[in-house]
């Protein structure tokens, strides 16, 4: 699986350990960066260039660390056929691939160590959407609000 993985300032720290435990799981990474503080560091940015990534094909899954997941996972939802979710425990990245069949997954290198984010790593990745009727008639109806329309 093609992994792209983005971060702000607030991931600097997190994200190679991120990378190389990706890696090691047999996964290519796509570093879609930054790797240093810099001007280009903003959360917007690596949102989008992650949600870009999972929405042309260049990746299978995208994974996005900023302070909270909060900011950055907004971002990366504004790319259509994007379905990022903040994940602070491996409960909610596996549900959020088994219900949601969720592409994207984001933490904050505030709020989770590197072990914990380990496991929200794993549970998201090695989780696969169910494809269950209900679920996919959601999904159906997210799309419907992204191409302008209304469910309501």
């Amino acid at each position: 699986m093609k992994v792209a993985i983005g971060n702000d300032h607030a991931g600097l720290d997190l994200k190679p350990a991120i990378m190389e435990y990706v890696a090691s799981k047999g996964h290519e990474v796509i570093n879609l960066g930054p790797d240093a503080a810099a001007a280009n560091d903003d959360y917007p940015i690596a949102g989008e260039r992650v949600g870009r990534a999972i929405a042309d094909g260049t990746a299978d899954a995208g994974i996005l660390i900023c302070g909270t997941g909060v900011g950055i996972s907004i971002a990366a939802n504004k790319v259509k056929g994007v379905r990022a979710c903040v994940c602070s425990e491996p409960a909610t990245a596996r549900l959020t691939r088994l219900h949601n069949d969720a592409n994207i997954i984001a933490f904050g290198a505030r709020i989770v160590g590197i072990e914990l984010a380990k496991s929200i790593v794993d549970a998201f990745l090695d989780t696969d959407f169910s494809g269950e009727e209900r679920h996919s008639r959601r999904i159906q109806m997210l799309h419907k609000i992204e191409d302008g329309g209304s469910n309501l």
